[in-house]
């Protein structure tokens, strides 16, 4: 036995102190939930962490993580917690832009734009970690990697198909024109349901209007049969009435 342990000391290498580093912080992380890494097994994005990764970051509800407008140096990958993306208008006004819940990258359309810079500000929500990976190794792990490359497209089209549906939000100006647009959005006709990721205040932040005139819009849709809600469900009976507030 003690000829059996000297034996694994002396040749099975140990893990070095980086190594154990690294492995506890990606097996703390569901990674494979994130979009970007959709059909990669554990092993390959455990690696393509490990190869790419620079730093990593903690905040706390309410600290800022990065300006509008700061350079995007590295790619963000929201792993822990929830953020808020705020646009902040020539005049001083806050836009709420979206809500984000890990696992997500940040602003990705942006990280390999000729002049990469955040469009909005990010804030952290409640207790957030996020990882800094090295965007030009990374560039090299998608074009060595079909899946992960076709992923990252995927996540920039759908980015500005939401892009184009938040212009078309902020350009209607009847609040209940926005509301339907907001829930014609978040369902189908297949799946009439869905429940919203943002509160009613949130929600009224926004769309960019008084929580007051929000709850109101939302009791006359529930009164006119046009949607029922249970909890934070909203489900809808009548899409047809919404597409016409819209259309």
């Amino acid at each position: 036995m003690e000829l059996y342990l000297w034996f694994i000391k002396i040749f099975v290498p140990l893990e070095t102190n980086s190594q154990k580093r690294n492995k506890s912080m990606l097996q703390k992380h569901n990674l494979t939930a994130c979009p970007l890494f959709m059909r990669l097994n554990a092993e390959v994005i455990d690696e393509l962490i490990e190869n790419t990764i620079v730093e990593k970051k903690i905040y706390s509800k309410g600290d800022l993580i990065v300006k509008q407008g700061s350079s995007i140096d590295y790619l963000y990958l929201l792993v822990d917690g929830k953020v808020s993306t705020e646009m902040i208008t020539s005049e001083g006004n806050i836009i709420n832009i979206d809500i984000l819940e890990a696992v997500v990258p940040l602003a990705i359309a942006f990280t390999y734009a000729a002049m990469p810079r955040f469009p909005v500000a990010v804030v952290a929500m409640q207790p957030t970690e996020i990882y800094l990976l090295s965007k030009e190794k990374f560039l090299r792990q998608m074009m060595n990697n079909e899946v992960l490359f076709r992923n990252f497209l995927r996540i920039t089209t759908s980015f500005t198909v939401f892009l184009s549906a938040k212009v078309a939000m902020l350009s209607t100006k009847s609040l209940k024109s926005k509301v339907a647009l907001y829930i014609l959005n978040n369902t189908t006709q297949q799946q009439p349901h869905f429940t919203p990721k943002h509160n009613q205040t949130q929600l009224a932040e926004y769309l960019g209007v008084q929580r007051p005139s929000l709850a109101r819009t939302l009791g006359e849709l529930i009164s006119d049969g046009v949607i029922v809600t249970q909890n934070r469900k909203i489900t809808v009976l009548d899409r047809r009435y919404l597409e016409k507030l819209v259309f």
